[in-house]
């Protein structure tokens, strides 16, 4: 039995297998299902198995689970396509037996009502259906999808969003991968289902006020139109289909729908999650 972690050479796919190495699962006990065996040549260098497959190619998926397997399912990046990807991870998970297939899915779950959300509803009810033993980690937004994106809001002095007065409970993705990593680990979470999100909530005008305080930069916050917003992302070379995208999330905060705090996350992890102000001091360090 392995502890298997898909699109493991991703951002969120490391840091799992980062946290689980950290709270002391042996390399040995950990496979990395990969598309591109070179690109996680660090992973085999720490030990852990390395298992190919493609979520475009079903066919290839037939090795990457073994019977008792405990496996995580980093939801694809590829928005419009992620159905069939993930119902070709359910199909191999369920013919291999896994004892667990836990699932990173949107906070809110069916009450997450724009667009990004449906690809997550339509995977979770998969899972349902598989009849597999499952674990679902509805994680809410990684303030990293803010804090990478500083440049620009340096050069111009301002957030921009048409997000209104909405608030976002964000954590980092290394909190989410803690979460996923502990409930891979531990027992007792099997037919669970965990909203995760940060502890405090806080708004764009509060993270515009943050990145001023610790740059020595004016910032400020423009709630713009979306249709503003809109031409801005693609004026800014954001293709449309996934501006689009970005446009609805921002008034999906705007309903409240991000804002969510249940406390799962800390719960899971053990600690506090990571404040908004301590991922926006190492973004500036990294500049």
């Amino acid at each position: 039995m392995s502890i298997v972690v898909t699109g493991a050479t991703g951002h969120l796919g490391r840091l799992v297998i980062d946290a689980l190495l950290a709270d002391g699962v042996p390399a040995h006990g950990i496979a990395a299902v990969v598309r591109d065996k070179q690109k996680a040549a660090g992973l085999a260098e720490r030990g852990v198995e390395l298992r190919v497959a493609d979520y475009d190619r079903p066919e290839t998926l037939a090795g990457a689970f073994e019977a008792g397997d405990r496996v995580l399912l980093v939801s694809g990046s590829e928005v419009g396509r992620r159905v069939p990807q993930h119902t070709a991870v359910i199909s191999a998970a369920k013919a291999a037996g896994v004892a667990q297939l836990a699932y990173t899915g949107i906070l809110g779950g069916p009450d997450a009502d724009f667009d990004l959300a449906a690809e997550h509803k339509a995977t979770e009810r998969l899972i349902l259906d598989s009849g597999l033993p499952y674990t679902l980690l509805r994680n809410g937004w990684y303030t990293e999808n803010y804090t990478e994106h500083l440049a620009p809001v340096l050069e111009h002095g301002a957030v921009v969003a048409n997000a209104g007065e909405g608030r976002v409970a964000s954590a980092t993705r290394a909190d989410y991968a803690a979460a996923a990593a502990a409930v891979l680990t531990q027992d007792g979470h099997l037919g669970k289902v965990y909203e995760l999100s940060g502890d405090t909530a806080w708004s764009f005008a509060e993270y515009a006020a943050e990145i001023a305080r610790q740059s020595g930069k004016p910032v400020v916050y423009n709630n713009v139109p979306a249709e503003t917003h809109l031409a801005i992302l693609t004026g800014a070379g954001v293709p449309e289909p996934f501006a689009a995208i970005l446009v609805d999330v921002d008034k999906a905060i705007e309903r409240g729908l991000l804002a969510r705090t249940s406390g799962d996350l800390a719960g899971l992890i053990g600690r506090p999650t990571t404040p908004l102000a301590d991922t926006v001091a190492e973004a500036l360090r990294q500049r």
